[in-house]
């Protein structure tokens, strides 16, 4: 598992621009430069990612910003399409909404989650980490209720 002094791993990720297309992005280029924080959920468009989890880091953005964060990143197993419109129906704005389609980018932290059980495959495990110049500073990884992860948790620890 990802550890705090780990630098992040460069994957293929996905975004999509702003006709719509999806375009490839390396994780050691987004996230290797300035102070960003980067949280990760289980799925796009689930209950407690919809109502908790990304509202979360919506509303606490600029209590980001204020702390010395540059950029907020979210991930998920999804695809670009499903990743943006689930970030404009939350709002999201300046978020980054990245697809990590594969999961490799949950595979490459050893952060993945067996889904199985839910028709859901493979995902993500639901993590916060701050991250500077590439490097983890700090990770919060939920082993159960959305409590180590959120917006919330992670000013405290800014």
């Amino acid at each position: 598992m990802a550890a705090v002094g780990d630098t992040i791993p460069d994957v293929e990720a996905k975004v999509l621009d702003a006709d719509g297309n999806p375009q490839s992005v390396r994780t050691g280029e987004l996230l290797g430069t300035g102070r960003v924080v980067l949280f990760a959920v289980p799925g796009a468009f689930t209950p407690g990612c919809s109502k908790v989890h990304l509202p979360g880091f919506v509303a606490g953005r600029d209590e980001l910003a204020a702390k010395g964060v540059d950029k907020v990143v979210c991930t998920s197993v999804n695809d670009a399409w499903v990743m943006d419109a689930w970030g404009r129906s939350a709002g999201a704005g300046d978020i980054v909404m990245l697809a990590d389609g594969n999961g490799d980018l949950a595979e490459a932290l050893d952060l993945t989650l067996d889904a199985t059980g839910y028709g859901l495959g493979l995902r993500s495990m639901r993590y916060a980490a701050v991250i500077q110049d590439g490097t983890i500073e700090a990770l919060e990884v939920d082993t159960g209720e959305i409590e180590a992860s959120t917006c919330s948790a992670i000013l405290e620890i800014l």
